[in-house]
């Protein structure tokens, strides 16, 4: 059977929350890289967030270079230049710092003069101030914070207090790799950028709630077994729901694609780029974390419960024999008349019937010429005498 067709069944053995310690390893190092990126080179802020004012118009052929040297002329220094469209649609746009009300006519009528045959109609204009980026910020951590709330609340009724720990901490994982790649990539963060980051967070939890349910089937009433540990009863769930959490995310993907590379790249479309860009990333980091982060986490802390420690220890003990009077009294139940050897101070149940007896004292030894009281001419008996 290939491995297709057992991904498909649940029927793989993947050891992963067994080797949890080298995905935790992964996570630590993508974490680190996006905060030290975040630290060291920061973001690259749009208009709406530092304030400024940006300037758009046909390109009617002329080049990103052209337009940075015309605001460089008018002393407007470090102008973010880049062209919007494809082909015969393809605008400029450029942001600036912060201008006066006075200054935002005057570029309007430079851009007209340098780039026929634009005209003041064709050159859309706006000014944004820092007050309105810093609204956004607020906003948004207020509905991160909000969300967080609500996330540990359900996941504390609906599952348990562990889950929901498990799930922040992938949440956060989420959130600081899709950071970190708007970091290190340089791209505008926008509004838009704010909510694809609040969107993946619902999708992140829905993978993992989707594991967690199937955990919490699989491990319903194991503490008073001695079959199976809640490790390997976990794994199993995991590789039941791997192929699940796999389709979900590739379905996920297919039109965060088309938004990405066919509605930013091909179509320039910059909103959807800085939109889909968030989406792609948390979406990847959100199926990771679900699987190699959140459920190992909460299966390591589940495992320091006593009653959880002691299932492991009888699974243990069960699978490497147990001690001498394990065997024994298992030997009775089953109905094993094999004899048992005990150390000295065990005691056992043996016997060929369901009832187990007590394990019979040792014999006397006998001298080496029989009993004395043995009568000769036994019947029976060889060298007996007839009466």
């Amino acid at each position: 059977m290939g491995i297709a067709s057992r991904l498909y069944r649940g029927e793989t053995e993947f050891k992963i929350i067994a080797k949890r310690k080298r995905f935790y390893v992964v996570a630590t190092v993508l974490v680190l890289i996006s905060l030290a990126s975040m630290l060291f080179r920061g973001f690259n802020q749009g208009v709406e967030f530092k304030g400024g004012a940006t300037f758009q118009w046909p390109a009617n052929g002329h080049t990103v270079s052209q337009a940075r040297q015309l605001f460089e002329d008018l002393k407007l220094n470090e102008p973010i230049v880049q062209t919007v469209g494809r082909g015969t649609t393809t605008d400029l746009r450029v942001q600036t710092p912060p201008l006066t009300d006075a200054q935002v006519p005057q570029v309007v009528q430079a851009i007209t003069e340098r780039f026929p045959p634009v005209t003041k109609n064709q050159v859309a204009s706006s000014s944004v101030g820092p007050a309105w980026g810093q609204q956004v910020t607020n906003k948004a951590l207020q509905g991160l914070i909000g969300f967080l709330i609500a996330v540990i609340i359900y996941l504390s009724i609906r599952f348990e207090p562990k889950m929901a720990v498990a799930a922040i901490i992938g949440l956060l994982h989420d959130l600081v790799l899709a950071a970190g790649i708007y970091s290190l990539t340089q791209f505008v963060v926008t509004p838009s950028t704010v909510i694809a980051l609040l969107t993946i967070l619902g999708f992140s939890l829905y993978d993992a709630v989707v594991i967690f349910d199937k955990v919490q089937e699989n491990t319903r009433g194991i503490a008073g077994g001695s079959a199976t540990t809640y490790t390997e009863a976990s794994e199993l769930a995991l590789n039941q729901s791997f192929m699940r959490s796999v389709n979900t995310t590739l379905i996920a993907l297919l039109p965060v694609s088309g938004l990405l590379f066919v509605g930013a790249f091909l179509l320039g479309a910059g909103t959807l780029k800085d939109l889909s860009l968030a989406l792609f990333v948390g979406l990847f980091a959100g199926a990771y974390s679900s699987i190699f982060l959140c459920t190992p986490l909460f299966v390591e802390l589940k495992e320091r419960e006593p009653q959880y420690k002691a299932l492991t220890q009888r699974v243990l003990a069960r699978r490497s024999g147990g001690t001498r009077t394990d065997r024994a009294a298992a030997a009775a139940r089953s109905g094993t008349a094999a004899p048992v050897v005990l150390d000295k101070g065990e005691t056992a149940a043996v016997g060929t019937g369901s009832t187990p007896v007590a394990a019979a004292p040792t014999a006397t030894r006998r001298p080496a010429g029989g009993s004395a009281n043995r009568k000769k001419g036994r019947p029976g008996r060889p060298g007996g005498k007839k009466r």
